[in-house]
């Protein structure tokens, strides 16, 4: 299954090639902004934003409150523990 998951940009660690470190769960991985950032909203300013993150890319940005339906809603479907843990994996590798 394909499946974006909420995360929360926590750190711009290299601007230039937009990656980020986005918190899912209480695991860390580094993600590319390329898809959500431009002039209106350059890389410096994705701090603190909740996006959907889909394998290594934040695809959209989305509000906490669509954020932590999802979360929920994923967390009962049983999916969210699964893509938590695959997240992880792949940073340990």
């Amino acid at each position: 299954m394909c499946l974006g998951i909420p995360g929360l940009i926590v750190e711009v660690h290299d601007p230039a090639r937009k990656l980020a470190m986005v918190e899912v769960g209480g695991v860390r991985r580094a993600v590319n902004l390329a898809c959500i950032v431009d002039d209106a909203h350059p890389v410096a300013g994705c701090v603190g934003d909740w996006v959907l993150v889909h394998v290594g890319f934040a695809m959209s940005r989305i509000d906490a409150d669509e954020a932590a339906r999802t979360l929920a809603l994923l967390t009962e479907l049983g999916e969210a523990q699964a893509e938590i843990e695959a997240m992880r994996l792949s940073a340990q590798a």
